[in-house]
């Protein structure tokens, strides 16, 4: 006797589907053509099995139940869609590279968390002669199918569809539908994901009925030439049942009849066109009708072209940029399971930001995905479900010689973990499984131009044999593979998060061959920084034809704890292992709300760009294929922070790619101001993605700049009177009623007036700010500061001296900042000039002994009391911004609150910043006093009710508990953000290092 008598289907890599049917584009078949061109599925001949189904979860496959003897009816409901550890069952688990189990393919544990779904259903009467088909568009990881007890078969890969015919099994009346599902299943090492681990039917189940002689499968294919006017649409079916006659209709737009043809369904159809092409700039649609026997089949037909020409890759004869984002399926509360409005709202809020391409990291999306990419205008890399990231740490533990790393120790580690699966023949059926199934799925969608292999899976023969079956399947698209560094299997090369410098090197030794980034600018957190180089390289670098965004979304699980609602991320569950919160990395917060960093990469990416050129205004059109007559262009002057009134500017037709001169509606003020340009481009009409008016970009151009001082002119001073009371000296003026008190032993101020107080406590020089999820990601610099104590800062006085100097009285203090332990330190010298109704602080200092070489910012902090609760400045606005992420914030006059100036980051951190500040006040409604502040030089302010350290120690929104008073920082310099979390830091030019510095910050105090 054995235990299993014979090997488990979710365990035996010989089997990857028992009678399933063969992989087939994804359609539906409808009764007539009226019907066919609403494109409405529930018109279609359709019944779906999405709902509520009975529900009964096991530890093991071993302990579920046998249908024959259990009554599912009294079982718990469950939702279908949906992810089982997300209605009550087992919990989510989070890991990035890690299996969650032993590695020991293809072999997965016993103990293998099991969801018995069950449900009845009717066959709808006018079915009972057909084939009747059941469609799973997505189980993860895999499952066994019953109909009345009896089993029709099994399939695994997560993210791709199983179909089965059913006919034989069905009686009349009720039927019932039994499904076991497997968390885990010998497919699950090809699926180790960046993303959490979740289990069940998370895609449309559904019937589709299919006539004895029916179309069964279908190909379309755009034949553009050379001169890309003129095309052929090719029309190819596969029938059960015998031949026929074949009708093939193309359609316009408006569902005016182009042309028509009648064939055999046994020969491709050709018909002749001069087509009007498909872009992402110009998604323009043809209808196909598609019309055998007594069923009709109709599809959405862009008409385009995709080759590689030389060492570039083209759209319609034209090397394009991909603007991109990396695009995991997850919603907040289903998971996997996104609802297909939500879906929607993801690529319309796309659109809107100017991203024009989508990466499907790193599996197939829901069908209805493709549909929405080809009518709203998005180029694909449509991804197989294959990644193997987990085979590397079992190797990299294997490796104990110390003078490996970097690329040296990668390249021994990825062979290594080549062997596992991806280099070893065994493998081979599973792995071109995975690449028919996407191909076969997705092939007649005009917005897929690249197939990728998969990710993060190595390279070795079987990718070979990928990119074999790929080109021999459909050798009108292009192949892409990170993995493969030298370009066996794949048409172009692709790096991720590589510096620019890398980039630049990469193409100059490489030149065969177009580059792109299929992973960059890492959106984790306060990130990224340092995109506007990258997409100047991208313009001017004809081999670098762009990149992709990791990623769009946070993938946060909205849970709740003691009554208290929060975004999850790994170990929130007592998940284990876990990557903690590496999940939290996109563009839109896990609502889908846009972070900060979606407007700067909005206007990275701007298709159009502005400079002045001797008085004239030089706009660029960066598409690669429209004009800029869907545009109209609205300028206004920026004063000193105050805007004139918009004006339409008459903006000439300029072609893709095409610079146009406008002689500027202005002329230069003198420089006693700061003046600035700026623009709106807005859509002139509606489109499907937004309404007319919508700002496209907003460009700003600098037009004159001030030569006067930053700094405040020196308030009157009367009435000052200064003594010295218990280490403390007491400045006051009776006239003002106002009165600064600084302690000489801790080098700091207090300052009120008679309406109350304004310091509690400041200004003080600091160096530190909350370190972000960059700065304690791989390329930051917090374990760096660390070692510097940074967060341990504190100011020690050695001496004071005061004088009366006319009618002010000046205050120097020669302090030493510095933390325990260490010997380094910041010799300072804080002089504090103080009027009746303000201070100058000059802050000047040099360091010494082993002291860090970056600082995370440079400035003066201080804390007003908690009445200072409204903010107004002249700078960059309304959202966060920093040194190396500012670009969709523009110069301008702004108020908010302060709780507002907050970004409420899902993994609090260092925000808030609003960089080229001019000035910034704070004001107190209550006490009726406003304080000003302003540098030397344009300046960072951030205000907000949270100090340093309850940003460092939370780690979820909750755990943060405001304080009263409002914490002001004046920051001379910042350090930049970076990408650091997952690539490179901050470039130089943005790190803010160590040295010498002399800056004065002038406060002033309004009564009103």
């Amino acid at each position: 006797m054995c235990f299993p008598a014979s090997v488990p289907d979710w365990n035996n890599l010989e089997v990857l589907h028992r009678n399933t049917l063969p992989p087939r584009a994804h359609f539906y078949l409808y009764a007539d053509e009226t019907k066919a061109l609403t494109f409405d599925r529930s018109q279609s001949q359709y019944k779906s099995l999405n709902g509520l189904w009975k529900f009964r979860w096991d530890s093991s496959p071993f302990e579920a139940p046998d249908w024959e003897t259990v009554d599912p009816a009294i079982w718990n409901d469950i939702k279908v869609p949906g992810m089982w550890q997300l209605q009550g069952y087992g919990k989510p688990q989070y890991t990035n590279v890690n299996y969650p189990f032993p590695v020991d393919p293809p072999n997965v544990p016993f103990l293998n968390e099991t969801g018995s779904y069950w449900r009845e259903f009717q066959v709808p009467e006018d079915w009972k002669s057909q084939q009747v088909r059941i469609r799973f568009e997505g189980v993860d990881s895999a499952f066994h199918l019953w109909i009345n007890n009896c089993p029709v078969g099994y399939s695994q890969g997560s993210r791709n569809p199983s179909e089965f015919d059913i006919t034989p099994f069905l009686i009349d009346n009720i039927n019932t539908i039994s499904v076991r599902v497997y968390k885990y299943c010998d497919g699950t090492y090809l699926e180790s994901q960046d993303q959490w681990w979740l289990s069940g039917i998370f895609r449309d189940v559904y019937l589709v009925p299919f006539l004895s002689s029916s179309i069964t499968n279908y190909k379309v294919v755009t034949e553009v030439d050379d001169t890309y006017e003129n095309a052929i649409l090719k029309t190819e079916v596969k029938v059960q049942g015998p031949k026929g006659e074949l009708n093939v209709k193309l359609l316009a737009p408006d569902g005016e009849v182009i042309k028509e043809k009648d064939g055999n369904s046994g020969d491709a159809i050709s018909i002749p066109i001069k087509p009007h092409l498909w872009s992402a700039e110009d998604p323009y649609l043809y209808k196909l009708i598609i019309s055998f026997g007594k069923r009709v089949i109709s599809q959405r037909v862009g008409f385009r072209r995709i080759e590689r020409k030389g060492s570039n890759f083209l759209v319609n004869g034209r090397p394009i940029i991909f603007y991109g984002v990396n695009r995991h399926e997850h919603h907040p509360l289903f998971g996997r399971a996104v609802p297909y409005d939500a879906m929607r709202s993801d690529l319309v809020l796309m659109k809107q930001h100017n991203i024009n391409s989508i990466r499907t990291s790193h599996q197939p999306n829901d069908p209805r995905f493709y549909d929405v990419c080809d009518e709203l205008g998005f180029y694909v890399i449509a991804e197989a479900d294959l990644e193997t990231h987990g085979f590397d740490p079992p190797e990299r533990e294997k490796i104990h010689d110390p003078t490996l790393t970097g690329l040296d120790l990668q390249e021994i580690v990825f062979k290594a973990a080549a062997k596992w699966t991806t280099d070893n023949p065994e493998w081979r059926d599973a792995y071109v499984d995975r690449i028919e199934q996407l191909v076969e799925r997705y092939k007649n969608h005009s917005s897929v131009i690249f197939w990728s292999l998969g990710n993060e899976a190595f390279y070795g023969r079987n990718f070979a044999q990928m990119y074999q079956w790929v080109k021999a399947a459909d050798p009108t698209r292009l192949v892409h593979y990170e993995g493969d560094r030298d370009g066996v299997s794949t048409d172009l090369y692709s790096v991720m998060y590589p510096t620019i410098e890398e980039m630049l090197k990469s193409i100059s030794e490489k030149p065969d061959r177009p580059l792109i980034l299929c992973e960059y600018g890492h959106a984790m957190g306060n990130s990224p920084g340092g995109l506007k180089e990258y997409i100047a390289a991208f313009r001017e670098e004809g081999l670098l034809q762009g990149g992709f965004i990791w990623e769009w979304c946070n993938h946060g699980l909205l849970t709740e704890k003691d009554g208290t609602s929060f975004y999850a991320y790994g170990g929130d569950f007592g998940d284990y292992p876990n990557d903690g919160d590496f999940v939290m990395d996109g563009l839109v917060f896990s609502d889908h709300s846009p972070t900060p960093a979606l407007s700067d990469y909005k206007e990275a990416i701007a298709p159009v760009t502005v400079v002045i050129d001797d008085n004239q205004i030089c706009i660029r059109n960066h598409y690669d294929f429209v004009d800029l007559d869907h545009l109209s262009c609205h300028w206004s002057i920026l004063q000193d922070g105050l805007s004139s009134d918009l004006v339409e500017i008459d903006l000439p037709s300029i072609p893709a790619g095409r610079t146009c001169a406008v002689d500027a509606p202005f002329k230069p003020k003198d420089v006693t101001r700061e003046e600035w340009l700026n623009l709106e481009f807005r859509l002139k009409n509606d489109t499907s993605w937004a309404s007319k008016g919508h700002i496209v970009t907003s460009a700003q151009v600098q037009i004159s700049a001030t030569d006067r001082p930053q700094l405040l002119t020196t308030p009157i001073s009367v009435g000052l009177a200064c003594k010295e009371r218990q280490n403390r000296l007491i400045i006051s003026s009776d006239d003002l009623g106002t009165e600064l008190s600084f302690d000489m032993v801790r080098g700091n101020l207090t300052w009120k007036t008679d309406s109350g107080r304004i310091l509690q406590k400041g200004p003080e020089l600091s160096i530190y700010r909350a370190v972000t999820q960059n700065d304690m990601g791989f390329g930051g610099d917090a374990q760096y500061w660390d070692k510097f104590y940074l967060n341990m800062i504190e100011t020690h006085v050695r001496k004071v001296n005061w004088k009366r100097d006319g009618d002010t009285i000046i205050i120097t203090a020669h302090v030493r900042i510095a933390p325990p332990i260490l010997e380094w330190a910041i010799d300072a010298t804080l002089t504090y000039t103080i009027y009746s109704s303000g201070i100058d602080i000059r802050a000047a200092g040099t360091f010494s002994g082993n002291y860090p070489k970056s600082l995370p910012r440079l400035g003066l902090t201080m804390s007003l009391v908690d009445s200072f609760d409204s903010c107004t400045w002249f700078g960059r606005g309304p959202g966060e911004s920093y040194r190396d992420k500012k670009e969709g914030n523009k110069m301008g006059h702004y108020s908010s609150a302060v709780a507002d100036l907050f970004t409420n980051y899902e993994y609090p951190q260092e925000n808030g910043n609003r960089t080229d500040t001019r000035w910034v006040i704070l004001k107190s409604e209550a006490a009726g006093l406003s304080v000003k502040a302003t540098m030397t030089s344009p300046f960072n302010f951030t205000a907000r009710h949270y100090p340093n350290q309850a940003l460092d120690e939370a780690k979820h929104p909750h755990e943060l508990h405001p304080v009263k008073e409002t914490i002001l920082h004046l920051d001379y310099d910042q350090n930049g953000l970076g990408s650091g979390s997952c690539g490179p830091g901050p470039r130089e030019p943005y790190k803010l290092m160590s040295g010498q510095f002399d800056f004065t910050t002038s406060l002033r105090l309004t009564k009103e």
